[in-house]
């Protein structure tokens, strides 16, 4: 192998020290100076110079920190600097019992703490040998744990050699592998996307991802290093303050906590204790207490050790955000929007300094994913004033009686139906206008100013007419008398008068205002006003079936080849003894076609009454896919549409309303502007070719608003085929059929 030219050795090591400090400027000093799109550029000039001159890789390069074959197993180190624990203090006062009895055995009155935050991540023990990290560990038991060089080398913020000048010939330094909370919700995102199993917390998270023996598993996750102590020390020596210690540290390249502080005697340990319970949501990584320390290393090492940590350290424990409690009940709440959302009812416990009896299970595809079951143990997080969730279940101890949780079809509220659309994970209450859980909500959008617009009745007002039971739905407002409105607060003879005059005003609101008041999902003030353009009146809604807002197309479970088979074979027989809908279902059920299935014959059988109109068919009609009759309102949108107008409590609402005279007319305005002429009223119309002064979506489009219905086949109850240049074989069909066939000039004189 050919050395490397003395340019490329020049390169290679003015491209590592670059990376390499801005590596330190990312990762210890949060302060990057370049874009990472620079720093990936220059990353891979380093490769490409590395892969041409293998000889340039050195163990230290940015290079390095992936591509080490998978591990068998991990090795056992033993540290020569036992990694201890830390005793805890849970109360004010334990801090203080801690600081009086190292005050008494210094014959000090007065001592200084370096205070740190408590990373929840894994403790692990990095040694560098002349400057370049040789091992790492894990803290194991603490006198042994497991060698994870290859795994710490993908992280970034671990530098691969220290920078500067100082450093003792061999340094063990101790600190902490996390995962922040970002990342940790990347990473979780990552799993669901793909089906993997999700981490209950970034701890475990961390604790995954560190003991990978793929290491480039573990390089794929956010894992993140702070240094925050020492072991074994040779060859050189340390500051004499543990602040100090942990500056030199981040100087050679290892980040330190930025939350690092010196603090004086208990009282500036327990200020700084509560700042950083204030800042705990905020902070980027979990914690789950502080660390005070001596920060006089000759104190240090008067007080010595107990059997199993320092005198000289102790951490004070935040409140706890996970604990483990038992699901005795779950219940369904209704929210003011319909949202039924099922509640466990724990066992108390404390969590987070809260006592904790309630915890959100979401919806039913939460419910599922963690499979939690009335009698289950279960991890109960509380972080800040979120409201607490339940995070993953105790398998191990679940009581062999428990049974999957489904929520009900009904609400448990009103009894009207709970509707589930397939595209959302919310399960609704349907009977929004009747439903006493969400009866302010109604009446407040009801009465809103770009709904019926009743001047004057606020949610204030709403209230009170509920609470004081004057109120029980929409219809009740147009009842209520003179002195109703005065026995509300703050309402007076003029405001009642004024209230009252609004509501009556409001029974001549246009159509497209009250089906927008109505409430129903997913209906906004537009798709409101395209209900009732295409309908023209509130009974014709009401009546409404889903073919009147979907076009049924095709026959489903029909395909293509199926269908020009089919028609082939029809056409090929000779009339069949039978009439009308006998004739077809017989005709279909002597064919033996793959793909004629039962209930494709069924659906045939109901759309064509005999065989003369099924052979005069196209398999382009027969399969031509459901499309919305009405342009922005879709499959979802009806469905919602029809559910709430198919539940007998909406339908008595209305019957209510329109008792009282709400609204007047229920149809549309009648201005001319907007009703739809009477030739394109029902009329069906389809496209084909090429035009030139609008497209195929704009010419839909004004159709559409001129009350046509647009078809994607011609069939015989097309009325019009609309020609533009190298129209094709639904021109053809439109002649055979003897359909009226419209040019470009005739279509836009029509739409004039």
């Amino acid at each position: 192998m050919n050395p490397p030219p003395t340019d490329a050795v020049q390169l290679a090591a003015s491209l590592r020290d670059t990376l390499i400090h801005w590596g330190y400027e990312y990762y210890v000093l949060d302060l990057p100076s370049v874009p990472d799109a620079e720093y990936d550029r220059l990353m891979q000039q380093l490769i490409a110079l590395e892969q041409a001159y293998p000889a340039l890789i050195s163990p230290d390069s940015p290079t390095q920190r992936v591509g080490m074959a998978p591990l068998a197993s991990f090795a056992s180190v033993t540290h020569t600097v036992p990694m201890l624990s830390l005793s805890n203090a849970f109360t004010a006062e334990e801090v203080a019992d801690f600081d009086r009895r190292a005050c008494e055995k210094l014959g000090l009155t007065h001592l200084e703490y370096a205070a740190e935050p408590k990373l929840d991540g894994l403790a692990v023990s990095l040694r560098y040998v002349q400057g370049h990290l040789a091992l790492a560990a894990t803290r194991g038991d603490g006198q042994s744990g497991e060698d994870i060089t290859q795994n710490v080398r993908t992280i970034g913020s671990v530098p691969l050699r220290l920078l500067g000048e100082g450093w003792p010939a061999l340094l063990e330094v101790r600190g902490e592998v996390f995962m922040p909370k970002a990342g940790f919700a990347a990473l979780n995102q990552r799993q669901q996307a793909q089906g993997e199993k999700l981490f209950a917390n970034p701890r475990n998270a961390a604790a995954g991802s560190l003991r990978q023996l793929d290491p480039q598993i573990t390089a794929s996750r956010p894992l993140r290093f702070i240094g925050y102590g020492w072991g074994l020390v040779e060859g050189g020596s340390l500051p004499n303050t543990h602040s100090t210690v942990l500056q030199r540290l981040r100087s050679w390249g290892l980040p330190i906590a930025a939350e690092l502080a010196v603090v004086q005697g208990v009282a500036g340990c327990l200020a700084y204790y509560q700042q950083l319970l204030a800042q705990r949501e905020a902070l980027p990584f979990d914690i789950d207490g502080v660390v005070y320390k001596l920060n006089d290393l000759n104190q240090q090492a008067q007080l010595g050790f107990i059997a199993k940590a320092p005198r000289w350290a102790i951490a004070h424990k935040l409140p706890a955000q996970e604990m483990l409690t038992t699901v005795l009940a779950i219940e369904v709440q209704v929210g003011r929007t319909g949202a039924l959302t099922p509640v466990a009812r724990l066992e108390p416990v404390s969590v987070g300094g809260v006592t904790v009896t309630n915890a959100t299970l979401h919806n039913q595809d939460e419910i599922a994913r963690k499979d939690v079951r009335v009698g289950d143990t279960v991890i109960v997080r509380r972080a800040g004033d979120v409201i607490p969730e339940v995070v993953s279940v105790v398998l191990a101890q679940r009581p062999a009686e428990t049974q999957p949780y489904q929520l009900p079809t009904t609400c448990p509220v009103c009894g009207a139906a709970a509707v589930r659309v397939p595209s959302e994970a919310v399960t609704r209450c349907s009977g929004g206008l009747y439903c006493p859980a969400q009866r302010k909500q109604a009446i407040s959008h009801f009465a809103s100013r770009r709904a019926m617009d009743i001047d004057g009745l606020g949610e204030k007002l709403i209230a009170q007419l509920v609470d004081k039971g004057l109120v029980q739905q929409v219809a009740d407002l147009y009842g209520l008398q003179r002195s109703d409105w005065l026995s509300l607060e703050l309402v007076a003879d003029k405001a009642a008068h004024n209230l009252m005059a609004a509501l009556e005003a409001s029974k001549s609101v246009s159509l497209p205002r009250f089906l927008y008041a109505l409430g129903i999902p997913e209906v906004g003030e537009t798709t409101a006003k395209l209900l009732a353009q295409h309908f023209g009146s509130l009974d014709a809604l009401l009546a409404a079936r889903p073919e009147d807002f979907m076009d049924s197309g095709g026959i489903r479970g029909l395909g293509q080849k199926t269908a020009e088979r089919l028609l082939t074979a029809l056409r090929a027989q000779p009339d069949w003894r039978a009439e009308g809908v006998t004739a077809v279902t017989e005709a279909l059920n002597s064919l033996t076609l793959r793909g004629l299935k039962p209930e494709v014959i069924a659906q045939l059988a109901a759309r064509y009454p005999d065989l003369a109109s099924l052979r005069g068919t196209d398999a382009e009609t027969l399969t031509a896919d459901n499309r919305p009759l009405i342009a922005g309102i879709g499959p979802v949108m009806s469905q919602h549409i029809l559910d709430f107008f198919a539940q007998p409590h909406n339908r008595a609402v209305i019957q209510a309303l329109r008792a009282t005279g709400v609204p007047h007319s229920g149809e549309l305005p009648s201005q001319a502007a907007s009703t739809p002429p009477a030739s394109l009223q029902g009329q069906t119309f389809v496209l084909t070719g090429t035009l030139t002064s609008l497209s195929r979506d704009q010419a839909k489009a004004k159709l559409e608003a001129l009350g046509a219905k647009v078809a994607s086949s011609v069939s015989k109850n097309t009325h019009f085929v609309v020609a533009g240049d190298q129209a094709g074989s639904k021109l053809d069909k439109a002649q055979q059929l003897g359909i009226t066939i419209l040019d470009e000039t005739a279509l836009l004189a029509l739409l004039a």
